[in-house]
């Protein structure tokens, strides 16, 4: 079926119609409420300035598994600076490096579109407001000043392959790509909610990225709570199967520094494995990344006992969302007294 929004009325499938007139309120929302991160920023701004021994830099302990442990407060507040700094600006090079994967995922799904796909609009909005984080990522990194690679050498080698699936397996793409907003949202969200000083680089940027990836994610969880509906039997115990999984290895391309932050730091082996993920407090900050995308597994029927027998030896699952972006004030007091 496919159907504009001025078409919908009183003889199109109610579920449908909803589905087409939630995607026709989030491209509005890109229309009124959108930024330029060369107008909403001013990047030459004194107080946006970079320079030594700034301890804003030092990583905040509301979400970065790197400060889970006494390893990182330990250090001397030097080496905790050019810490901080090299981790978040390669975590804004990651950002970048997955929003071009994104963008070429979606520009591969939406050449299937017929004429009046309801999809359509919506992802090519958001396929212009990637193309604006790209550039807001990138300049980040270039103030910063640190030369940083991005994500590791696994996910350069699979980046030239994920697009693919947006042509030829796009709910399959499209949990793919809430593997990788999810985990940079919830990190970010925690950053701002927390109320720790950081650099005011990271405050403008991470406040103009989760402002539009609510959008994006919104998209994504309508997109697929819709079409998982159209699934058969096998097809849907597939991808419940599936979902897990590729949280799971997308996060850690996400989250887990690449090898070169070892390197340059000279940091342990042991301390990389305590931290990504065998902490007890960074297997709590593991779960947490996903309670949006366990309510979403819920709610489209992606729950049974296979695939949550998978969640768990995943080492992601536990409490569902109840609603998205709830904050996750029980186990944030449980972490914050461990």
């Amino acid at each position: 079926m496919s159907v504009t929004i001025e078409s919908v009325d009183e003889n199109t499938d109610g579920d449908f119609a909803k589905y087409v007139e939630k995607l026709h309120q989030l491209s509005e929302g890109s229309v009124h409420k959108r930024f330029d991160p060369y107008v909403d920023i001013d990047w030459n701004s004194p107080e946006l300035a970079v320079f030594a021994n700034d301890e804003r830099w030092i990583l905040p302990e509301s979400a970065d598994p790197l400060t889970n442990g006494d390893w990182y407060r330990s250090l001397p507040k030097e080496k905790q600076i050019a810490i901080g700094m090299w981790r978040q600006a390669n975590v804004a090079k990651v950002g970048l490096q997955f929003e071009q994967i994104l963008i070429n995922g979606m520009l591969n799904y939406i050449q299937t579109l017929p004429n009046g796909s309801p999809e359509f609009r919506y992802c090519t909005h958001e396929i212009i407001e990637e193309g604006n984080h790209t550039l807001m990522f990138q300049e980040m990194v270039n103030r910063v000043g640190m030369n940083v690679p991005g994500g590791s050498p696994y996910m350069k080698a699979f980046a030239p392959l994920f697009p693919i699936a947006g042509r030829l397996m796009p709910l399959v793409f499209f949990v793919g790509v809430l593997a990788g907003e999810e985990p940079i949202d919830h990190i970010q969200k925690s950053i701002l909610r927390s109320g720790e000083e950081i650099h005011p680089i990271m405050a403008n940027v991470m406040r103009i990225h989760v402002a539009e990836e609510a959008r994006h994610i919104s998209f994504a969880h309508e997109f697929l709570e819709h079409h998982i509906k159209e699934l058969n039997t096998a097809n849907r115990l597939a991808l419940s199967i599936a979902f897990p999984i590729v949280m799971r290895v997308l996060c850690d391309f996400i989250a887990v520094p690449p090898p070169q932050f070892w390197e340059t730091f000279d940091i342990p082996k042991s301390v990389k494995s305590e931290l990504f993920w065998d902490h007890p407090k960074s297997q709590q900050t593991l779960r947490n990344y996903f309670a949006d995308v366990r309510m979403l597994a819920e709610k489209a029927g992606l729950m049974n006992p296979v695939s949550k027998r998978i969640w768990k030896l995943m080492g992601i699952d536990g409490k569902q969302s109840r609603y998205r972006s709830e904050p996750n004030r029980a186990e944030a007091l449980l972490l914050k007294s461990a």
